[in-house]
């Protein structure tokens, strides 16, 4: 009775931790305390903490709409999108035809955006097909997908007959890899609408808001009736099956959503900068929206708007504090795109390690 007693107290105690671990996540939990160590290493070293949290709310919002353009493929079934470069293509088609076109300012931000939603549509139905086609397989086809998309486009900025000064080369044909939006009145828009200094900290409030907005409407999306279909289908496709439900219509529509997502959030992302990148731009952008998903808790199978506010803000918060640390603590060297590419993939490696028997954890 009494050696009972000792293992059932010792399970009480063992218990809070366990579940927290459970709850948020084990590498949550380590990339977290790594975030609070170097930001205190940050202040020990004198660094301006109301520059860094300015810099990390920034990067919070500007990144948040490609790490949330996971959830729909994850729910889904077919796996973190890392074929994210479709939509983020379709975004930068619609940033050049806006351009060319003439549009200056918010105008060129809500056509580009409303353009951008077009091409994703179509862009997703075609690639939901495709993950149709070769399930079992989603993740590989997904990132040759990816890398194929944006070394055809490639050719296409080369050959594309635009004429716009602010996006051609001084001389030759074809796109600059670098085309800046502050020519075209398109540069922080959103950053600047509302946005206030608190402690020092420069909050870009219309980034926020556009963020949470979207956030706020999958979660509603999630809730509808077509929805729940697709958590269902991704979760036990035998039971929906079973229970009359179109899988392959649900990972269609998911992934036209997962497209559309990046496709906005590219121009979100690109406004925020000042600027976006052709050719090889989009080729790795995938993985730092899948390592920011996994970061916040969610897995190859099972992913929430929650995992996504939490993964944004500890990925591009422990990248953008450690970066001026390790470079000052190592002087002389920069430490800084190592870092980002060991802390992200780790993640991405950790994650699909979970991934049993061919299955989805």
């Amino acid at each position: 009775m009494l050696e009972r007693n000792v293992v059932e107290e010792k399970a009480v105690k063992k218990g809070p931790f366990d579940k927290l671990v459970k709850t948020i996540g084990l590498p949550t939990l380590i990339i977290a305390a790594f975030f609070i160590l170097v930001v205190i290493t940050a202040a020990v070293l004198k660094q301006s903490l109301a520059i860094l949290f300015s810099d990390i709310l920034r990067r919070f919002g500007m990144n948040g709409l490609l790490v949330l353009a996971m959830v729909p493929a994850i729910k889904s079934g077919t796996g973190p999108n890392f074929a994210l470069p479709l939509g983020i293509i379709c975004g930068l088609l619609a940033w050049t035809i806006g351009i060319e076109a003439g549009f200056m300012g918010i105008t060129l931000v809500l056509i580009v955006s409303l353009m951008a939603i077009v091409f994703a549509v179509i862009m997703g139905y075609a690639y939901g097909r495709l993950l149709n086609a070769v399930k079992g397989a989603e993740m590989t086809i997904a990132t040759y997908t990816g890398f194929s998309i944006v070394a055809l486009m490639a050719l296409v900025w080369l050959m594309a007959p635009f004429k716009s000064k602010q996006m051609g080369w001084m001389m030759g044909e074809g796109l600059r890899e670098t085309i800046k939006l502050d020519g075209v009145e398109a540069a922080q828009i959103f950053n600047n609408f509302l946005s206030f200094e608190i402690f020092g900290v420069s909050v870009p409030t219309g980034l926020l808001l556009v963020f949470f907005a979207f956030c706020f409407l999958v979660w509603l999306f999630f809730r509808t009736k077509i929805g729940v279909a697709i958590v269902a289908g991704g979760s036990n496709p035998e039971f929906a099956a079973a229970s009359g439900i179109d899988i392959d219509k649900n990972r269609v529509i998911a992934n036209i959503l997962s497209t559309v997502l990046g496709a906005l959030g590219i121009i979100l992302y690109s406004q925020s900068y000042g600027f976006f990148q052709l050719y090889s731009g989009p080729l790795m952008m995938a993985f730092p929206a899948v390592a920011g998903v996994l970061i916040g808790g969610a897995t190859a199978s099972k992913a929430n708007i929650s995992h996504v506010i939490i993964g944004t803000f500890l990925f591009q918060g422990l990248l953008t504090a450690s970066m001026p640390v390790a470079n000052q603590l190592f002087e002389g060297t920069d430490l800084s795109e190592i870092m980002r590419v060991v802390l992200q993939n780790g993640i991405i490696l950790y994650a699909l390690t979970q991934v049993k028997g061919g299955g989805k954890e």
